[in-house]
């Protein structure tokens, strides 16, 4: 090899120095951005996991608070509702749960009573949270269907007018009668009795 291909040599090879010097610049360089970005993520994570837990509390709290209210309004042997988070495939899942002196169950084996008065409660909790909320009104269909006894239905039309008056909603339900005329009338605005005469459905505003 003579003097001028040595020179073009020691030159190409000064010149992928050159180039894997740059390289490693712009992987220090690179890394250094990844870690900044790394701990910027992390602390957004962290920020983002502190909002949830909050939003956890809150929601728990609003929500087991006009459950357990409008339960013990109701019924004679009340029960407590009870929020509970959990991580499930990656994702955070509620289970809702009966609790009664510090046992808990599955709202479906306390009875169907509960269940109504608990499922009518979360609607207007849920109702409560909107932003921006939806028209002050909710319509009912026998919403308490399968909650027994003539003073826990009177108890729970209390309930309803309350929560209509206090919170400035307009409920129209459509119930069979499970109370004297005179209970229904006293919790009520306005009562429309519907009948069926020769196939055609009359409707009495009483």
């Amino acid at each position: 090899m003579n003097a001028k291909e040595l020179r073009t040599k020691l030159e190409r090879w000064k010149g992928q120095k050159l180039q894997i010097e740059k390289d490693i610049d712009l992987l220090e360089a690179s890394q250094i951005e990844h870690k900044r970005l790394l701990r910027a993520h992390e602390k957004a994570r962290e920020i983002i996991k502190q909002v949830a837990i909050k939003t956890q509390e809150k929601l728990s709290y609003n929500v087991s608070e006009i459950t357990s209210m409008a339960l013990n309004a109701v019924l004679k042997n009340p029960y407590d509702l009870k929020l509970e988070f959990v991580e499930r495939r990656n994702k955070t899942e509620c289970d809702i749960l009966f609790e009664r002196k510090g046992i808990q169950i599955k709202p479906y084996d306390g009875g169907g009573g509960a269940v109504d008065v608990a499922a009518f409660a979360l609607r207007v909790a849920s109702w409560t949270m909107q932003n921006p909320k939806t028209r002050n009104v909710l319509i009912l269909d026998e919403p308490f269907k399968h909650l027994k006894g003539e003073k826990a239905n009177a108890q729970v039309l209390q309930m309803v007018k309350e929560v209509s008056n206090k919170l400035g909603l307009q409920i129209i339900m459509v119930s069979d009668e499970r109370v004297s005329r005179e209970a229904t009338i006293e919790s009520t605005d306005k009562i429309f009795e519907t009948s069926i005469k020769k196939g055609i459905t009359e409707v009495i505003e009483i």
